[in-house]
């Protein structure tokens, strides 16, 4: 006897959990949010991305110069081949494979000093994007925003992404701002 009333109490606990799951998960809001697209297609990343051109605009007439002179080089030493004997034109070639590497070490630290400068200015705006989103979140009553970035996600409903509400919310805001 005292088995079957248990039987029944957990039948009866696994029906309510079963009919009132369906309720409590309708209620949830979930939302998605492309992070990259939301910081990169806003106005405080456009200016972001322009402080990092201006930045680097002096290194890049400084690489488009030592291009120039590396294909001169270059020019240089393939006219020379014929007219060179051979240990003058290992030289010569030597030379230019050594200025060569120079070349590229510049270019890579000039890639690194970019990264770095996108990562510093992005590190800046990334928690201003946090608050507007939590504010949305709070706002719109949205149970979780997941971040689409993240390959964790493996599936989500494309018209609960609110990535285009959160660059027009993030606008809002930076202009208020200025």
């Amino acid at each position: 006897m005292k088995k079957a009333g248990l039987a029944s109490l957990c039948l009866i606990i696994i029906l309510m959990i079963l009919l009132t799951g369906p309720r409590l998960a309708s209620a949830e809001k979930f939302g998605f949010v492309n992070l990259k697209e939301a910081l990169l297609d806003s106005e405080p990343g456009d200016n972001m991305e322009n402080d990092i051109k201006k930045a680097f605009e002096k290194k890049k007439v400084q690489l488009q110069q030592k291009e120039a002179e590396m294909k001169r080089l270059k020019d240089d030493l393939e006219k020379q081949r014929s007219v060179l004997k051979a240990d003058a034109f290992r030289e010569k070639e030597n030379s230019y494979q050594n200025k060569f590497r120079e070349y590229q070490r510049m270019v890579e630290d000039a890639n690194r000093e970019m990264a770095v400068k996108e990562q510093e200015l992005a590190s800046k705006l990334i928690p201003e994007l946090a608050k507007v989103i939590e504010s949305m979140g709070e706002k719109e009553g949205y149970t979780a925003i997941f971040s689409i970035d993240n390959p964790v996600v493996v599936y989500r409903n494309k018209g609960m992404d609110i990535t285009k509400k959160v660059i027009e919310e993030f606008n809002k805001r930076s202009k208020g701002k200025k």
